[in-house]
């Protein structure tokens, strides 16, 4: 056996080891609420033995290793299914933002927690309907003032709809522009952080030669980060850095960030992505990037070519049935609507001052004639050609309709997927997560071990003492 100074060393070393295990269960217990820590265990390991006059001795016990209770599978899972969300999540609030700039209520569509997304109220469904009523109830009495001027009224009140529905949509557009550059920002903050960490943990892993598991929770941290905003392939190296790729293209390798994203206006206002350095256009699959894209020049892109279209062929077919009428004086020959588009529709603006100017009359000389006004009535329930044999209303309808599908649809996809991202930090916590009872049995642990070990060497100490004051 080791003599008493023998003794005193393996005292030392188990007091050194027992108090790395409370600083541990201390380090576990204080990020008990840090959803980004993976707790941490200590390796004990015995000490080296030496050669007594009965064999090897034991010298003790060391602590050795501090390790970090991580699955690498479920992380790199986490990061994919956290990709698809983001790119979800995106999609949901554009549509969301789309909807509210439409300015009709969709029908089980939105946050009322529906799922069929379709009919509507409200809006220009009831203006276009107003409109044709008006032009209706003005075949009654087509020299009365009062019912030309309620048909100018309406009129105006649909092409104010359609100028202030279509202003909305572009600053819905705008904004979906800005949260491309937004995350663009983001997403470049965090490469630049991710490199610099890789930079900290190679020093620090080959400085002590242990693993920097603090570092590395900070940087798996924004690798889930950074895969919220943009889905990307990454690679670890021999050194414990990781390198990025998104879409093919390395943007970090190592501690160096050899190139960062950058969004451009690809035309039209359709802001894209693409590498700062190369210039190549990136070809997104995930994230919230892709998911604001995809819903900008998806869903908000067909709701407006949709709107301009039922705008155009309104005031086409309106004002090539309104030309062939007479007003009061007997005037003919003028349109109804100006403008081409649902952004610069408006009523002419004879008619806004003068009502006996409206040419509802389809014999010239008599007032009391109210072909024209019928005819344009009669476009309402009229199939259009240029609208998919459908009439304005249905068209419109349609239009709006899809909206509400996509909201739906994504909304239920979302929700499935909050499921299995549930399901995957459950499984991650069961691994990585730390546990109060368990950390409190293990603090009670190395304390009566550290007394333990206090005690041995206060025994020794007094042994010493013993044989220090023997007389011969």
């Amino acid at each position: 056996m080791p003599g008493l100074f023998g003794m005193l060393n393996v005292g030392a070393r188990a007091l050194q080891a027992q108090q790395e295990g409370v600083a541990v269960a201390g380090q576990n217990l204080a990020n008990v609420n840090n959803p980004a820590y993976a707790r941490q265990r200590l390796t004990l390991q015995t000490s080296t033995p030496t050669m007594g006059g009965m064999g090897p001795e034991g010298t003790g016990v060391d602590a050795v290793a501090i390790t970090q209770l991580r699955n690498t599978f479920l992380d790199s899972q986490i990061r994919s299914e956290t990709s698809v969300m983001g790119f979800l999540q995106s999609q949901q609030t554009a549509l969301q933002y789309t909807t509210a700039g439409l300015g009709e209520q969709l029908a089980g569509s939105a946050s009322t927690g529906g799922t069929n997304g379709v009919g509507s109220s409200g809006g220009l469904a009831d203006d276009l309907s107003g409109l044709f009523n008006a032009f209706q109830d003005l075949t009654t009495a087509p020299a009365s003032l009062t019912n030309r001027q309620a048909v100018i009224s309406e009129a105006q009140q649909l092409a104010a709809q359609f100028n202030q529905v279509d202003q909305r949509l572009g600053v819905v557009h705008d904004q979906l522009n800005q949260s491309v550059q937004s995350d663009v920002s983001n997403a470049n903050q965090l490469l630049s952080g991710i490199a610099g960490l890789n930079q900290q943990i190679s020093d620090s892993e080959a400085t002590s030669g242990g693993v920097a598991n603090d570092l590395r929770d900070l940087r798996q941290q924004k690798l889930e980060d950074l895969a919220k905003l943009v889905s990307f392939q990454s690679a670890t190296t021999p050194d414990g850095a990781v390198n990025i790729s998104v879409a093919g293209n390395l943007l970090v390798a190592g501690n160096s960030l050899d190139d960062t994203l950058q969004s451009y206006d690809a035309g039209g206002g359709q802001f894209l992505v693409r590498t700062t350095n190369s210039g190549t256009s990136l070809a997104l699959t995930g994230g919230s990037l892709q998911g604001t894209i995809a819903a900008r020049d998806g869903t908000l892109q067909s709701l407006r070519s949709g709107l301009n279209s039922v705008a155009s062929q309104l005031i086409t077919q309106v004002n090539t049935v309104y030309r062939a009428g007479y007003d009061l004086n007997g005037n003919t020959n003028a349109d109804f609507f100006a403008g081409a588009t649902a952004a610069d529709i408006k009523v002419n603006a004879a008619l806004a001052s003068d009502p006996s100017k409206l040419q509802a009359s389809g014999v010239l000389g008599t007032a009391g004639n109210g072909q024209i006004a019928l005819a344009l009535a009669q476009l309402g329930s009229t199939k259009q050609a240029a609208l998919g044999n459908q009439t304005f209303s249905d068209s419109y309808t349609g239009v709006i309709t899809d909206l509400g599908f996509s909201l739906s649809a994504v909304n239920s996809q979302l929700s499935d997927q909050q499921v299995v991202q549930d399901m995957l930090q459950a499984q991650r916590s069961a691994v990585s997560g730390v546990s109060l009872d368990e950390e409190m049995v293990d603090l009670v642990k190395y304390q009566r071990a550290f007394q333990a070990s206090a005690h041995l060497v206060s025994t020794v100490d007094q042994m010493l003492d013993i044989v220090v004051n023997l007389k011969g």
